[in-house]
């Protein structure tokens, strides 16, 4: 069965889809000629030949098609000379019957077979089942997928090139990284400060840190002379009295004061012999001078060596070198300027006063803390460099080395998916297998019923069929022949002469929707009559007779009863309209309430806005005439006395003029009494035309005087044999009159 139809850009369709949803066994459309009912049509024939419009079956199976529009009358009329013969199953051979019935009855199983499986496979609507699972699982990977590049985007972007602005894509190139990427695992911290470099602006190469030699200024700090105790000659007289006092520095600072007051002590201002004198200067001799040049060159060379050290490093902390720790590097020349600050005055000290004994503060702790910075940002420098002479290679291992970090952080999410998916497309494999064997089976079932079907066909009882209908009806000057080849029809005239050229319109579309009809319980070949099929009649009263159009819509009822009760095998009925009283007769139904839609049954109206058209569903029955209005008031418990009449005889006018070929004297012959009268009275309005409403001799206000033209008015359609229109007019609610009708 169709469950929807999507129609664009196709005759008068635009670009904007114009769809029916949610159909049923039975759907009614109405619209004006030239709105697109026969595009529908032609769309439901063969919707190959329209590619932008779809149809969608139930559970994906296509059932055959038969549809009566223009282009089956002018296939079938118009370009044939003779008819193709319908073929139906005989009657009388019961074994093969049976044996169709059964096979037919396997087949229908395996119909409902696959379309279980198809449901489980992808849903009622072809977007659910397991089918529908797996979407639903690759849409939340993708979406934990897309989330990890959002996190990372900002500093890891440079990996993810060619893949950022697509969340599929992306996450396709997860999968992809998943089965073949080998790369290191990094740390984030690490990845980030490598991606800054190479998926940065394009890098260039960097100078080494240079390595601070300090070796000079260490070497200080063993000078023997900073532990020696520097005082004047032992063997000289006044030496055991300075030993004695300890003041060797004392006076070797006061001798200079003594020479220049002319042998006189500066300190007692006594006159002091010549021995004093010379035993001074023997004191201080060759060697303590020596020591003493050699503590000022200390002195000195330490000062010196120590300020170069100090410019190379502020030197070096100016560079802000962005591979270098410089806070570090700052801290260390703090501690080392204070360290020779000290050292500077340890040393002066020791100048002035030489036998002390002075031990430095050493740097050597700063020196080597200071060249392992250096030596670790050249590390890294060294890295950086090689990076810039190698970018693309680096460029490819970083993206994969990223890759292999992303991968690592979702893989709880991508074994649970990876497990469910497999999981999922085994049951789809499973699933499409058993449709594919079911589809076999089916196909072997349908072979064998068409083979059973060919045993037992004849193109003989549709001709026969048809002929009765058309004598019937009073169609005496043709009827429906076999012809020469025994599996064609053809049109003659008693005289046996071809009538085909000569029928008129309503003649030819009659004979061609009885042909239609009967095709329906039939096939145009020797098998296929008992297929499924859906059915289509587009503005099948098209140029017919008033008096033909109620009976072709009395045979399209009874299809639909066929369909309700499952009897035959049309599944479901479209039928498309422009005659408002023939859509109101082939929907009549007197089980709807209100002319609300029943669940078997959907209301459509197409029209034209602008030079588009437009589909339109109705939760009621969009078509109500007037006709129906006095049904309405005929039917409602509560009509007025005064009008009733008048409402009786227009329905009278109505119906038979539009149905035609009704003698109303003859009816009215049928009456005797009173009631023959009162007919009269009430078709005196088709003969006379319009009467007042109370122009009549037999108006009257009183209820009995109504009961008695509703009795005759309802005998007047049984007379006239057409009590199946008051019936369905009627319907229920005339179980609520006064009278039983």
């Amino acid at each position: 069965m169709i469950e929807s139809i999507t129609i664009t850009q196709v005759a008068t369709y635009g670009h904007e889809p114009q769809e029916m949803a949610d159909l049923s066994q039975f759907n009614f459309l109405f619209g004006s000629n030239g709105t697109g009912k026969t595009t529908i049509s032609r769309i439901i024939v063969d919707e190959a030949a329209f590619p932008g419009c779809q149809i969608t079956w139930k559970a994906g199976t296509r059932l055959e098609t038969l549809v009566y529009n223009s282009d089956f009358v002018e296939r079938n009329f118009n370009q044939s000379v003779e008819l193709k013969g319908v073929f139906t199953l005989g009657e009388k051979q019961v074994d093969t019957l049976e044996k169709i019935s059964v096979a037919k009855k396997e087949l229908d199983e395996l119909t409902k077979k696959i379309e279980n499986l198809t449901q489980n496979l992808q849903g009622v609507d072809g977007a659910g089942g397991k089918k529908g699972e797996l979407v639903s699982l690759e849409e939340e990977f993708k979406n934990k997928c897309w989330e990890q590049k959002q996190k990372h985007d900002t500093k890891l972007q440079g990996a993810f090139e060619g893949y950022r602005n697509n969340a599929k894509n992306f996450k396709d190139k997860v999968l992809q990284e998943s089965t073949s990427n080998n790369a290191a695992l990094l740390l984030q911290v690490e990845l980030e400060r490598k991606a800054e470099v190479i998926f940065g602006p394009t890098p260039t190469t960097e100078p080494a840190v240079p390595i601070i030699d300090m070796s000079r200024l260490l070497a200080h700090e063993g000078n023997p002379i900073l532990k020696k105790r520097v005082i004047g000659k032992d063997d000289v007289d006044i030496a055991m009295m300075i030993h004695k006092l300890g003041n060797s520095d004392w006076v070797r600072q006061g001798r200079p004061f003594y020479e220049k007051n002319d042998g006189v002590c500066p300190f007692c201002q006594q006159d002091t012999k010549q021995s004093f004198a010379q035993g001074l200067n023997e004191y201080f001799d060759k060697a303590f001078a020596a020591d003493t040049k050699t503590i000022s060159e200390l002195v000195a060379n330490y000062a010196t060596d120590a300020d170069q050290v100090q410019q190379q490093l502020a030197s070096l902390t100016a560079s802000l070198s962005k591979f270098l720790d410089i806070e570090k590097l700052k801290a260390e020349k703090e501690l080392l300027d204070s360290k020779v600050t000290v050292n500077n005055q340890r040393l002066e000290g020791k100048k002035k006063e030489a036998s002390q004994v002075v031990e430095l503060e050493t740097l050597a702790s700063m020196a080597e803390a200071i060249n392992a910075l250096a030596s670790s940002a050249n590390t890294v420098i060294a890295e950086h460099n090689k990076t810039v002479d190698n970018l693309p290679q680096e460029k490819k291992t970083l993206t994969a080395q990223v890759w292999k970090f992303l991968l690592e952080e979702i893989k709880t999410d991508l074994s649970a998916y990876q497990t469910r998916r497999e999981g999922l497309n085994k049951a789809i494999s499973n699933l499409s297998d058993q449709i594919q064997t079911a589809e076999a089976d089916k196909k072997k079932k349908f072979a064998q019923i068409r083979e059973l079907e060919k045993q037992t066909t004849s193109v003989q009882p549709t001709i026969d069929a048809i002929n009765s209908l058309l004598s019937s009806f009073g169609f005496q000057s043709f009827n429906l022949a076999k012809a020469a080849n025994g599996t064609s029809y053809k049109l003659v005239r008693p005289d046996g002469s071809d009538a085909k050229a000569t029928l008129s319109e309503g003649e030819k579309n009659f004979v061609t929707f009885l042909y239609f009809y009967h095709l329906l319980r039939g096939s145009n070949s020797e098998s296929g009559m008992t297929v499924d099929r859906v059915v289509v009649f587009d503005d099948p009263v098209s140029s017919l007779d008033s008096d033909i159009l109620f009976i072709v819509g009395s045979l399209i009822k009874g299809l639909f009863d066929d369909v309700r009760n499952n009897t035959g095998h049309t599944k479901q009925v479209f039928v498309l309209t422009h005659n408002a009283y023939f859509h109101r007769e082939v929907t009549f139904n007197p089980k709807r309430s209100n002319d609300k839609a029943m669940s078997e049954e959907t209301f459509w109206v197409v029209r034209k806005s602008g030079q588009l058209s437009k589909l339109d569903r109705h939760t009621t029955n969009p078509i109500k005439t007037s006709y129906d209005l006095l049904w309405a008031e005929v039917r409602s418990p509560h009509y007025s006395n005064l009008t009733i009449q008048n409402t009786l005889r227009r329905i009278l006018e109505s119906y038979f003029k539009i149905l035609g070929g009704v003698d109303p004297d003859s009816i009215c012959g049928m009456f005797e009494g009173k009631d023959k009268l009162l007919c009269k009275s009430l078709f005196s309005w088709v003969n006379a035309g319009s009467h007042h409403a109370l122009d009549d001799l037999y108006v009257s206000s009183d209820d009995s005087a109504a009961e008695a033209y509703f009795r005759v008015f309802r005998e007047i359609f049984e007379k006239s044999q057409h009590i199946a229109h008051y019936k369905m007019m009627m319907g229920d609610t005339s179980a609520g009159k006064s009278v039983d009708f």
